[in-house]
């Protein structure tokens, strides 16, 4: 409100609109909370993210020893399982359809822009996966599972999974942002599956046949698993991490090549 020159008895209103956008972080952060909104409406998603783990995980607590899954191995191995349906299947799943209904194009023209709505992703996808190993390693503890990690063993698995969740998420907006949306989500699925049969996340290295293992232990799933089996008998693996951080630099090359942000 403010006074006109020579009329100190009459006042008008600045009524001239004057926008302006959130600060970039409260920005970055709303997204963050509508993106693990949507993923927790999502009855898929959810399906990846703690059914399928948890129910593997019941099934092992009883039936495990007959196929060399003991508790001190299956718990960790389904932490891993739970990163990877996560950090991967599902953000693949929802960024190619959000990509396929012009979601991505339309965000990334807003104050937001391309970073924020990357680093919103980022933040909802850590978010997300830190809920899920917090409550499938209180239902692990709850079937009797007994960690032997020891103080060291805690920084490589700690960071190894870190590194995991950003080389999946890479390869998450390498297929989401290079493929039709029909396309990632058969691929996604796939290549899930065969993560969990073939990608040494369930079953420790050691298991598969020698002639395979070399193949077996390049890949990303591979080096997750085997840290957190590690870390879960008190071990110290450091391997891991020399993988890790290759797949994800790599992966993030690939993504920044491959991705475009509009079908």
């Amino acid at each position: 409100m403010t006074a006109q020159p020579g009329r100190t008895d009459v006042t008008t209103l600045d009524l001239h609109p004057a926008p302006q956008p959130a600060p970039a972080a409260a920005r970055i952060r709303n997204h963050a909370r509508t993106e693990i909104r949507l993923l927790l409406r999502n009855g898929e998603q959810l399906l990846l993210a703690l059914v399928i783990p948890m129910g593997i995980l019941v099934a092992g607590r009883f039936l495990g020893d007959r196929v060399g899954l003991t508790m001190d191995l299956l718990a960790p191995s389904i932490v891993a399982l739970a990163i990877w349906s996560t950090c991967f299947t599902s953000q693949a799943i929802m960024t190619g359809f959000e990509r396929r209904y012009g979601v991505l194009e339309r965000l990334s023209a807003t104050p937001l822009g391309r970073s924020g709505l990357l680093s919103g992703k980022a933040m909802a996808y850590s978010v997300t996966s830190l809920g899920q190993v917090i409550l499938l390693v209180i239902v692990c503890l709850a079937l009797g599972w007994k960690p032997h990690g020891s103080a060291l063993a805690w920084v490589p698995g700690l960071v190894s999974v870190l590194i995991a969740m950003l080389a999946f998420g890479f390869l998450a907006l390498a297929m989401a942002g290079s493929l039709k949306a029909e396309v990632t989500l058969g691929m996604a699925n796939l290549v899930y599956i065969v993560g969990l049969v073939a990608g040494a996340i369930l079953w420790p290295l050691a298991d598969y046949p020698k002639a395979i293992r070399p193949i077996i232990a390049v890949l990303p799933t591979t080096a997750l698993g085997e840290s957190l089996r590690a870390w879960g008998l008190g071990q110290t693996l450091w391997w891991p991490l020399v993988s890790l951080l290759i797949w994800a630099l790599l992966l993030g090359l690939l993504a920044r090549k491959v991705f475009k942000w509009i079908s």
